[in-house]
């Protein structure tokens, strides 16, 4: 399996949970509306639900979306498609998103150990090895994502990012190139806390170890051109209307 995920144009649009400005993050609706705007990409969350269906879902309880307090892991895929989230939107699989959506590339964030192997057989049982990127907190949890669908593009984990920070500032590609451990791009925050990750000379060690750096989460058009110009490959927004059209300005 040849991943085409990385295979459009750069600056890359990555619309986080969907285009949620009037649909609920994380819904068929704001995946849709997302896509229409002119997103390249779908950026989203998985979990496993009390009967073990991969549920689209960032919380690991729905009282943020729902207002309700209750835990997904507790909950069968039929409770949560009964929960009302708003503008007629209800929790939705994984399954039903690739389906709804099959020329979109996702980036699925895999939030819990059991939900890897049920992720996998989604995505093989859809076809869209190809179009699909992985990741999660845990490094040992996306690279065991690789290992069971060779050739599946990956972004580094927590510990990932660390040591690719840690090899930018000796300067070497090589040890970049280690700490990637075959991810094809690094998905981080500008800054964090009192340390800032992205500059020019992180984006041009990372890009010399053949991966793309893309930041989140950018919602004003004032930082997406700066960011833009240090060189970076992705904006992952809450507004990508915005950031749409801030890469067609730029182009």
């Amino acid at each position: 399996m040849a991943s085409r995920y990385l295979d459009p144009p750069r600056p890359r649009v990555l619309a986080h949970r969907g285009l949620a400005v009037v649909a609920p993050e994380n819904t068929l609706l704001a995946f849709e509306l997302a896509l229409e705007v002119g997103a390249g990409y779908l950026e989203t969350d998985v979990r496993l639900t009390a009967d073990g269906v991969v549920v689209i879902a960032h919380d690991d309880t729905i009282d943020r979306v729902a207002g309700t307090s209750a835990l997904v892991a507790e909950l069968s895929i039929a409770e949560l498609e009964r929960i009302e989230l708003g503008a007629g939107q209800r929790f939705c699989t994984l399954a039903e998103a690739l389906a709804r959506f099959p020329e979109a590339r996702f980036n699925i964030d895999v939030k819990v150990a059991d939900a890897v192997l049920p992720v996998v057989e989604v995505i093989r049982a859809a076809a869209a090895s190809d179009r699909v990127l992985l990741t999660s907190f845990s490094d040992a949890r996306r690279r065991r994502l690789a290992d069971l669908l060779p050739g599946v593009a990956t972004s580094t984990g927590q510990a990932g990012v660390i040591g690719v920070l840690l090899a930018t500032w000796l300067g070497s590609p090589r040890l970049v190139r280690r700490a990637l451990r075959g991810a094809v791009a690094l998905q981080v925050p500008e800054r964090f806390g009192p340390v800032r990750i992205v500059s020019r000379r992180f984006v041009r060690v990372v890009h010399a170890a053949g991966a793309e750096v893309h930041v989140w989460t950018v919602n004003d058009p004032t930082d997406m051109k700066r960011l833009l110009s240090s060189g970076i490959d992705g904006l992952v927004s809450d507004r990508a209307d915005l950031a749409v059209a801030v890469v067609a300005e730029r182009n």
